[in-house]
């Protein structure tokens, strides 16, 4: 996430201060909630494009809980770092045709927990040359310059020693990574730590999505600029998706949320976010500046439009957030509650309220754990 188009989390965050804000929409909207699973507290990426470590890292501090354990702050930086290092060596095996910059996907996370384990933030912040908040960009800059050198191939042959200097400039700002650290009392590897305090199995974890251009319940690959990886997605209808998140929130699952956010219907500051029934183009003065007074009509979301709109780079693979519950306006309508990664600085205090309708239409991909997949849907896709 947030890799796309030199996107950051600031320029989302302010474009949607400036242009998606309401002074009175908390007090038209009556939410009561239906479910509120737990979950740990909400933190800030700063500026980093790291939404998608900050979700799955707190997705699976609600696993922990569901899970029975106390709940650890895992370090987002431990995730990114080591995928960062995996990216580069990508880069360069694909002669430097491959997406660079912070963006990822929750798959990354997984991955990188199943190959270099996990720490808590307490023991690597990747605050290493004195800011309280990420701060990425110097760091990208530097990491491409070495991947870009690497790939002219001066030598006419790679050194061995390449892998070792992308990893030092990376280290040099997050800092490196201890053979052992201590936590409570207790000396752990990254790996013992992942075993011993977080007990996930990585196994059980999958990504799903909806597209119309590859056969439903087959495995497709995720054709995202960010999937540096190349993981692939279980390709299932479009209201498989809701269907899948509705049942795992019921079973007390969390789930790890991918989708564009650069729809106007899309307000960090009020904390709601919907598909009007009317384009934004087509509105006139009074509807834009009451978008986001009360609940409004939505446009009918259909396989087709999703697919369009995904096409067309309408639907950009551009944030990753954390859906922790489901509640209802004064209408009846559902929306989920979305837990994000910008601090506690909106009218939810780090919450939005999003509608089924724009998952279905704008999400990119999602990850459960197997367990919370209908039955129905889990035997058709094989899990």
């Amino acid at each position: 996430m947030l890799g796309m188009n030199n996107i950051s989390a600031q320029d989302i965050l302010v474009n949607s201060l400036k242009v998606n804000a309401s002074d009175n929409s908390k007090e038209s909207f009556k939410f009561t909630d239906i479910i509120n699973l737990a979950n740990t507290s909400v933190k800030n990426q700063g500026s980093s494009g790291t939404c998608w470590s900050y979700s799955t890292n707190s997705y699976l501090e609600s696993e922990m809980i569901r899970l029975g354990k106390q709940p650890v702050e895992l370090s987002q930086i431990f995730s990114a770092r080591n995928a960062y290092v995996e990216k580069g060596k990508n880069y360069v095996r694909m002669h430097g045709s491959l997406n660079l910059g912070d963006g990822g996907e929750p798959h990354d996370v997984i991955n990188m927990y199943a190959k270099y384990g996990a720490m808590p933030r307490e023991a690597y912040t990747g605050l290493n040359y004195g800011t309280s908040k990420n701060k990425f960009a110097e760091m990208a800059a530097l990491s491409k310059a070495v991947l870009e050198a690497v790939v002219k191939n001066p030598n006419d042959e790679l050194t061995p020693n390449w892998e070792k200097a992308h990893a030092a400039v990376i280290d040099s700002y997050l800092g490196a990574v201890p053979e052992t650290f201590t936590f409570k009392g207790k000396n752990y590897t990254p790996k013992s730590f992942a075993k011993e305090v977080v007990g996930i199995n990585p196994e059980e974890y999958v990504e799903l999505s909806s597209f119309t251009d590859a056969p439903y319940y087959t495995k497709t690959m995720l054709m995202v600029p960010d999937n540096w990886s190349f993981d692939q997605v279980y390709n299932v209808k479009m209201d498989d998706m809701t269907n899948i998140i509705d049942n795992a929130l019921k079973k007390g699952y969390t789930v790890a949320w991918c989708a564009d956010v650069s729809e106007k219907s899309f307000s960090w500051k009020n904390g709601v976010a919907y598909i009007p029934a009317k384009k934004y183009e087509e509105m006139n003065s009074q509807e834009i500046n009451s978008m986001f007074v009360g609940p409004k009509p939505e446009m009918e979301i259909t396989p087709e439009l999703r697919q369009k709109a995904f096409d067309n780079y309408q639907t950009t693979d551009d944030h990753a957030m954390h859906i922790v519950g489901l509640s209802k306006d004064q209408t009846g309508k559902e929306y989920y509650i979305v837990k994000n990664s910008w601090g506690a600085t909106n009218d939810y205090k780090g919450y939005l309220y999003v509608t089924k309708n724009y998952v279905k239409y704008k999400t990119t991909a999602f990850m459960v754990n197997k367990g919370a997949i209908p039955t129905d849907i889990a035997k058709k896709i094989g899990v």
